[in-house]
């Protein structure tokens, strides 16, 4: 077995060959044209969000990383637990023939950024004028895939167009790392050795069904694959041969893609003819504390409760919706339902699935958000937010341990201070509201 510890320099000047058609009838937007130091563009932003999700274990030594001696047992001994569980010889020794170690991976995903991006920077970039016209394009040239998809499963063309879009801007930009390599550079690292095998099997298995060439198996530096960025699990659970020619192939066939995804979002619970959701218009008096997912009425309910619709669209009809306000009582609130918790499947970020809502609506030719978003407002960085949250617990608004990150507790505990000192209780950080709990812890 050759192993070759591969530097960082020229990886991501290949262009994997699935992306050869779209390059060339697709211009590629502003937005992704990113620095490699920073990001791959949205197919790692994706990627980012769901290893967030997988567990972490020990990492090993950084000298370990670095031991080809030590990677080449590592995979030998991968090899043997492949073979015990089914996988042939031959797709082994064409799977991890020549195997490499990337550095540059275990660099990516040890990073965590001490900065978090603005929403409203995120939607400027995923719903962005480029990204409407090309989505419109790209639909248009592939109106008979996407109509077929939708026929099918049940699930908008614009909805397929808009994953399409936020996950690789077309597929111009999906990834240039080999996933067998990403994944393998994975397990051998050891922070997440349980998620990697897992998904290294079943490329393996990807490989072994005859979808995909080991060459061609592309995509993100997690592992994320193809135009509308599968994980080698969810390819062998919900890829589909869309155009019959007997191969699941989400890198260089359109229909398999629409097709693929429409089938993940229809098996994950997508409500044919149901609204994703729609920006609405909260009452003067509304309790930001009804503004999270677990909360959910009727469309009917929250009329009544003073929620209005933003225009003459209306609201949704839902049975079981519920509001979020991205960036508390200082910007647009929405009104969501089933079809967002079942976006949200795909990608566990409410930002995430709030672009694809949108970017959705825009290739449909409905209006942007209305409200404003609160753009003088600067973000917490993590390690405000972590000293916000051990300030907050020390004044007995409990948030659990101190992590860095916006959750439910975190909120809840935000909402208590501010009611109790007479603010606007919606829970979003501020560096304003940051220096009133510092005054109050003393």
């Amino acid at each position: 077995m050759r192993i070759r510890f591969v530097s960082n320099s020229w990886r991501h000047l290949l262009l994997p060959v699935g992306a050869l058609t779209l390059a060339a009838c697709a211009s590629q937007s502003v937005e992704t044209a990113q620095s490699s130091d920073t990001a791959q563009g949205s197919a790692d932003v994706a990627a980012d969000m769901r290893m967030s999700a997988a567990p972490a274990t020990q990492a090993v030594p950084a000298e370990a990383v670095r031991d080809a001696a030590g990677f080449d047992r590592w995979v030998a001994d991968f090899r043997r637990r492949a073979a015990a569980r089914g996988v042939s010889e031959r797709t082994l020794d064409a799977a991890f023939e020549g195997s490499e170690f990337v550095p540059r991976i275990v660099e990516l995903d040890r990073r965590q950024p001490e900065f978090s991006r603005a929403i409203w920077d995120y939607l400027d970039s995923a719903v962005s004028d480029a990204r409407i016209r090309q989505g419109r394009e790209q639909l248009g040239s592939y109106a008979a895939e996407a109509r077929e998809a939708e026929t099918r499963y049940g699930v908008p063309a614009t909805i397929i167009g808009a994953i399409w879009g936020v996950e690789s801007n077309y597929g111009s930009n999906f990834g240039n790392y080999e996933t067998i390599d990403a994944l393998a550079t994975l397990g051998y690292d050891g922070r997440r050795t349980g998620f990697a095998e897992e998904q290294l099997y079943a490329a393996l298995q990807i490989v072994e069904n005859g979808d995909i060439d080991r060459e061609r198996m592309r995509g993100s530096w997690a592992g994320a694959m193809g135009h509308t960025q599968f994980i080698p699990t969810s390819f062998l659970a919900y890829a589909v041969d869309e155009d019959g020619d007997g191969r699941r192939d989400i890198w260089g066939s359109i229909a398999d893609v629409m097709g693929s995804t429409a089938n993940y979002l229809k098996k994950n619970g997508w409500q044919p003819g149901q609204s994703w959701g729609r920006e609405v218009v909260l009452p003067p008096d509304f309790d930001y504390a009804q503004a999270e997912l677990d909360t959910r009425r009727s469309s009917a309910q929250w009329q009544a409760a003073g929620v209005r619709a933003v225009d003459s669209r209306g609201l949704p009809s839902l049975v079981s919706a519920s509001i979020i306000a991205p960036a508390g009582a200082h910007g647009p609130a929405f009104m969501v339902g089933p079809n967002f918790r079942t976006i949200l499947r795909y990608n566990n970020a409410t930002s995430y699935a709030l672009a694809v809502g949108l970017l959705s609506d825009r290739l449909d030719g409905a209006p942007g958000v209305y409200g404003d978003w609160p753009r003088t407002l600067a973000s917490l960085s993590r390690t405000e937010i972590k000293d916000m949250q051990g300030l907050l617990n020390q004044l007995g608004y409990g948030t659990g341990t101190p992590d860095g990150i916006m959750g439910p507790n975190t909120r809840a505990g935000l909402r208590a201070f501010q009611k109790a000192n007479g603010l606007t209780a919606d829970g979003y950080p501020t560096h304003e509201l940051l220096g009133r709990i510092r005054v109050a812890a003393g």
